[in-house]
């Protein structure tokens, strides 16, 4: 992975890299963020927030991308600057995702970051 320019994370202290990568872009570097998809090991109940907080404090824009396993199809969906009203742009994101299936369903985390308040009660 460093081989191709990627950068390590430790995931005992995330936050460092989304730090680290908005002083990058700041400074001027140009770079491509790519981050997996939520789910790839096991299901949670969150999404981790560090591409927001990098999108959101770099001022880049955010592209959704798929790989939809019911349809066999891949892709690109829409690029937009978040708002900043974390629960606006997370419905942008859930709206996005919800008719998208994974390779492995079972796993799938549903769109949702800490800081949109207390997960609803299941009913």
């Amino acid at each position: 992975m460093r081989a191709l320019g990627g950068i390590p994370v430790n995931r005992a202290h995330p936050g460092r890299l989304v730090e680290e990568i908005v002083a990058r872009v700041r400074a001027g570097q140009r770079l491509i963020l790519v981050v997996t998809p939520e789910g790839t090991r096991h299901r949670g109940k969150l999404w981790k927030s560090g591409f927001y907080r990098i999108a959101r404090d770099a001022d880049l824009p955010l592209v959704l991308g798929f790989v939809d396993s019911a349809t066999r199809t891949a892709g690109l969906g829409p690029t937009f600057r978040l708002s900043g009203d974390v629960s606006a742009d997370m419905d942008r994101i859930r709206d996005f995702y919800a008719d998208k299936r994974g390779i492995h369903p079972e796993g799938f985390t549903p769109p949702r970051l800490r800081e949109e308040g207390p997960l609803p009660d299941a009913a």
